[in-house]
């Protein structure tokens, strides 16, 4: 979501909170859930799932390694949560012409280093860069800002999936707002 005047231009960037991570993190959470009770399952030698006979199923080799995959996948389902819950990498990038301010500010995980604010004058912005990924049959772009002594800085994520001429398109509009050159990699 962008919000612009004259002088003034602030970009909502989205975080973790995205339907894809809502439903990966539930999809996880379930079949680790069904893996550790299947590993229990076979430990007690009732069956906890009744749908699933328990007697097929071994401790000593294939409980184990069920009830190991049950805990893994539990472990990671709740760092998904937990960044879901935290909402992290979301936060806004705002141009300011008036002020000659650029700040970009970022959430990240919980700690002394949780809020992510960079602040640099827009005269120190060489250009901006678009680097343009061949993943496959697709290709994909990423947005950058390359800011003179601290190297370039990614406007974009990685896994937003927009075509070559979106990103073309918004390295188009930010370099006319902020009057500084494009270039492409």
């Amino acid at each position: 979501m962008i919000f612009r005047s004259e002088h003034i231009c602030i970009e909502l960037r989205t975080g973790s909170r995205k339907i894809s991570n809502f439903c990966w993190a539930f999809i996880l959470f379930l079949g680790s859930l069904g893996f550790l009770l299947v590993g229990t399952s076979s430990y007690l030698g009732r069956n906890l799932i009744p749908f699933f006979p328990s007697e097929q199923i071994i401790f000593l080799s294939q409980g184990i390694v069920m009830s190991f995959y049950g805990i893994a996948g539990l472990f990671i389902s709740s760092y998904l949560w937990c960044t879901i819950y935290w909402n992290v990498g979301s936060g806004y990038d705002r141009f300011d012409r008036k002020e000659g301010i650029v700040c970009i500010f970022r959430w990240g995980f919980p700690g002394k280093n949780r809020r992510i604010f960079l602040r640099f004058l827009i005269k120190d912005i060489q250009s901006i860069r678009i680097e343009v990924i061949k993943d496959g049959i697709y290709d994909r772009g990423v947005l950058y800002m390359d800011i003179r002594g601290q190297g370039a800085i990614p406007l974009t994520r990685t896994d937003e999936n927009l075509i070559p001429q979106q990103i073309i398109d918004k390295a188009a509009e930010l370099s006319r707002f902020l009057r500084v050159p494009i270039e492409i990699f």
